[in-house]
């Protein structure tokens, strides 16, 4: 069993649906203050209320994550609502697809501001808290899209998260000396409301292309997140997990055939 991350103070970027929602449910669960960032009022009130309910702790925050001022303004509202900022997940994302041919070049600076700059722009506002404390807990949500697989229409979202763990392993070195970690989970297919709407032919191709035969939940994702912020992850910086269920394993049709 990991150490309770009971009454630690967490942010969660990009928690009003989704990976990000998952991730802010599971860390509320297991007694964590949870800081609900997200851009709507309406969605981002849903999910404080969801994790009320289930008798968590949570305040919300609306932010433009690739806004400097907005993002100071997060932090200082979590430090004055939790008296501090333990954990950061820093999930915000967006992935349009648009093939290059098509992009509007301020597309690509949309997608890179919003995922890349984002998770800069959230890590620096933390420092001095982490600073001040002497801990602190970073955890990214990447992708496998663009570390390792590729998919036409996403070379802005590809860019983006691979560039997420380029920037953690020199962020690992500098956050050091704050005894501060910061880690990268990347998910593969993950079963969210965009996903769900491509309908249930698409969703059993999909499953059908991954070892274990399922597609992934946001509780899979939220749980690697919840280890990387726990004390027995204190030992590990600048690294990234998988969290795919072996989709990424196949050398070609042929071999999930002999499975």
């Amino acid at each position: 069993m990991l150490t309770s991350i009971a009454g630690r103070s967490c942010i969660v970027t990009g928690a009003s649906k989704g990976i990000g929602k998952g991730i802010a449910r599971v860390f509320a669960a297991n007694g964590a203050k949870v800081m609900v960032v997200a851009r709507g009022e309406a969605a981002a009130a849903e999910t404080v209320e969801e994790i009320r309910a289930a008798g968590g702790t949570a305040e919300m925050t609306l932010c433009d994550v690739s806004d400097w001022e907005q993002v100071e303004a997060m932090v200082a509202t979590t430090v004055e609502a939790f008296g501090g900022v333990d954990i950061l997940c820093s999930n915000a994302g967006i992935f349009p697809q648009a093939k290059m041919i098509d992009m509007d070049p301020a597309e690509w600076d949309h997608v890179l501001n919003t995922n890349l700059k984002s998770t800069f722009l959230a890590v620096k506002a933390c420092i001095p808290v982490f600073a001040a404390a002497g801990k602190g807990r970073v955890v990214v949500t990447s992708s496998i899209t663009g570390p390792v697989t590729g998919f036409p229409g996403w070379t802005h979202y590809g860019a983006s998260k691979a560039g997420q763990l380029g920037f953690l392993k020199t962020a690992a070195m500098e956050l050091s000396r704050y005894g501060t970690t910061i880690n990268a989970v990347m998910p593969g297919n993950i079963v969210t409301e965009g996903l769900q709407d491509l309908g249930e032919d698409y969703l059993a191709t999909m499953a059908a292309s991954i070892p274990l035969k399922r597609l992934g939940s946001v509780e899979d994702i939220a749980n690697a997140a919840l280890f990387f912020a726990s004390d027995e992850a204190g030992y590990i910086t600048g690294q990234q997990i998988v969290v795919d269920g072996g989709q990424i394993l196949p050398e070609s049709l042929e071999a999930l055939a002999e499975i």
